[in-house]
């Protein structure tokens, strides 16, 4: 510190600075070149084509649909889990019996805190093939439990029906434990006396949750919904550990089409590149417009 501030800063700023652009900076420019060109990933002639490789995104119907299962997930996995976790967060906080202690939470309050969070210590692998287990059409733990009351079980990733909807249950409850921690963390923070005085007006519940939980958590749920955004325009390794795209395409994702086109038996890393570009806009998008369309005034309380 005796030669000044300047120093310090730029020993300890610089080599991560360094090591950010060359790790991540570097990549995502490296992908905007190769998106623009014809390379196959393991040659070294990458002609450039210019924007033909978008050209042909346009009118790949394989794309196209993959950015549809893409935006049903954008519109439901959010949605789900804020109001599940919302929910089980406000029983949590404020289940409890009413009485002269005033507002308070469900008995063992702790215990289920610990359960609705326990899939955050699972690796998305394991989530994907333990799910994949419970989804097994002979001896799965939900087929066995549909076959002991008596109704027949469907195939449930086997069948264009119903896989893509087993998977987005798998993706809303593998993160609704999460936002439950994150929701009642941000719920402790506001003044019981809060809860006590709209409680004490006759309010439900129910009204509580939309009309002063929700004002109150705002910025909370508005972070939340940015990052299940970005979780469901991915979704990557559930899918491609549960169903790989299938059957019949009717799981695919926009994170899995670029791999297959990458990685597949035709390895167009150059047509991947311009299908990763889209998908970055994307998501810089969605995030943007979530965080802009979701701005409110801050309320304050003490």
């Amino acid at each position: 510190m005796k030669h000044g501030k300047w120093p310090l800063i730029v020993t300890f700023l610089v080599p991560p600075v360094l090591l950010y652009v060359f790790f991540v900076v570097s990549p995502y420019l490296q992908a905007f070149q190769i998106s623009t060109t014809d390379w196959l990933g393991y040659s070294a002639d990458a002609n450039p084509v210019g924007l033909a490789n978008f050209k042909t995104l346009w009118h790949d119907d394989y794309v196209w649909n993959a950015l549809k299962n893409n935006a049903i997930l954008l519109g439901l996995v959010p949605v789900l889990t804020i109001v599940l976790g919302l929910f089980f967060a406000t029983m949590l906080a404020m289940g409890g019996r009413k009485g002269s202690a005033g507002v308070t939470g469900v008995r063992g309050g702790a215990l289920y805190r610990t359960v609705y969070f326990f899939p955050q210590v699972l690796s998305v692998v394991i989530i994907a093939l333990l799910w994949k287990e419970v989804y097994h059409p002979n001896q799965g733990l939900l087929t066995s439990a549909v076959h002991a009351v008596g109704l027949p079980a469907p195939t449930w990733l086997g069948d264009p029906a119903t896989a893509f909807w087993c998977v987005l249950a798998v993706m809303v409850w593998s993160n609704v434990g999460f936002y439950v921690v994150l929701f009642g963390a941000a719920m402790s923070a506001v003044p019981k006396e809060i809860y006590e005085a709209v409680l004490l007006d006759g309010a439900s519940r129910f009204t509580t949750l939309r009309r002063v939980t929700l004002p109150l958590l705002w910025d909370t749920v508005q972070v939340a919904w940015v990052y299940l955004a970005i979780f469901a325009l991915d979704g990557f390794i559930l899918v491609q550990l549960m169903t790989n795209g299938g059957p019949n395409f009717s799981t695919d994702v926009i994170g899995v089409r670029m791999y297959d086109t990458a990685f597949g038996s035709e390895t167009k890393f150059g047509y991947a590149s311009a299908i990763g570009v889209v998908m970055f806009f994307l998501t810089l998008s969605v995030a943007v417009l979530s965080l802009r369309v979701g701005r409110r005034e801050r309320i304050e309380y003490s």
